[in-house]
């Protein structure tokens, strides 16, 4: 079982809450932080004691205040971790539901587990913990496990890039259909066009293609 847990959440309810129920649940060393930077400092400390975290559960957004801050999102946070300690377990512990965005923290960020937040995420957050102590597979909320199955998961290519590039500078379809044909790139149909940009607006959950645009800006 693990030996010590920092919580990395900056809301005050939220954050008590996951306290006090892992507190009734393990015995634990159980810390907490609102910030990013203080929550980085802590692990560094652990490691200089040597008497490092073992289990990081983390939050991916954190609201600005007056405090300035030198990592400010979930993914810089896990990243700087990871660098300082390699084999600690990260769970994240958010509403973000967008797979893209979730299958790109286990494979990119190395994540162990993802715990939507909703009605039985408690209970998820438990099972998480429970199954990581265990040296089980990773763990993610039921409904969201089909995420990480490869024949499920939507493939982002180059020509998908490209079709959004050309979203983001104000072409119609019209428009990019004409420059693929110019440049004798395949598929160039508006058709073909049209098919590919409704089938990532699906993906990324995007309600027009400047919500699409702007959501894979945020990716990256």
């Amino acid at each position: 079982m693990f030996k010590k847990i920092l919580i990395i959440e900056d809301i005050d309810s939220v954050n008590l809450g996951i306290s006090t129920a892992l507190k009734e649940k393990y015995n634990v060393n159980i810390t907490s932080s609102k910030y990013c930077d203080e929550a980085f400092l802590k692990i560094k400390k652990g490691i200089i004691e040597e008497a490092p975290y073992d289990l990081v559960i983390t939050d991916l957004s954190f609201i600005e205040d007056h405090r300035e801050s030198k990592i400010t999102t979930g993914e810089q946070l896990i990243k700087s971790i990871k660098h300082e300690q390699p084999d600690i377990n990260i769970i994240v512990y958010s509403i973000e539901n967008r797979p893209y965005r979730i299958k790109q923290l286990f494979d990119e960020y190395k994540i162990n587990s993802y715990v939507t937040k909703g009605r039985e995420s408690t209970l998820e957050l438990i099972e998480a913990i429970d199954a990581l102590s265990k040296k089980q597979s990773v763990y993610i909320s039921p409904k969201l496990s089909q995420i990480l199955k490869d024949d499920v998961f939507f493939e982002i290519e180059d020509f998908d890039i490209e079709l959004i590039r050309n979203l983001s500078q104000g072409l119609t379809q019209d428009e990019i259909s004409y420059l693929l044909k110019k440049q004798g790139k395949s598929p160039s149909s508006i058709s073909s066009i049209e098919k590919r940009i409704n089938k990532l607006k699906i993906f990324f959950k995007a309600k027009n293609t400047i919500h699409l645009v702007a959501i894979s800006k945020d990716l990256g």
